[in-house]
């Protein structure tokens, strides 16, 4: 991998570059920031504190419905986010994008147990799929 040249940058660099010496010698630190890879966009969305996934997971188990992400799921969000050149600010919008239809159909129906996310929902090949709970009364009727 090829290292990035900004990360060698000193004070008098800028001073080339054409910045004021007066704003350069009130920098206390001069520091560059490197792209997400995938797998810091994978973190982003499942480690933190206060992580994405974590809240969409305590929004649908607000309504009794357990919210399962694959791993290749996250994977492909994150692809999604780097093709996209949004980054970790653009994780949400893939996400809401996915899930806007189960937010409103499963609420409302409380034959829904379960959704599931996986890599071909974040591509738009399927759907979620939808886990059903099993309906005693209607399984008494029938035996």
């Amino acid at each position: 991998m090829e290292e990035n040249v900004f990360h060698n940058v000193i004070p008098q660099d800028l001073v080339k570059f054409g910045i004021v010496p007066e704003l350069v010698g009130r920098l206390p630190i001069i520091t560059v920031l490197d792209e997400l890879d995938e797998d810091a966009l994978v973190q982003i969305l499942t480690e933190p504190k206060n992580a994405l996934l974590k809240q969409y997971k305590k929004l649908f188990e607000y309504d009794d419905i357990e919210l399962d992400v694959e791993h290749d799921a996250l994977v492909e969000i994150a692809k999604k986010a780097i093709s996209q050149k949004t980054g970790a600010r653009g994780l949400r919008a893939i996400i809401e994008n996915v899930l806007m239809q189960p937010m409103f159909e499963a609420p409302s129906n409380p034959d829904i147990k379960g959704i599931t996310i996986t890599a071909a929902s974040i591509n738009g090949d399927e759907k979620p799929r939808f886990i059903m709970r099993h309906n005693r009364n209607r399984s008494e009727q029938t035996a």
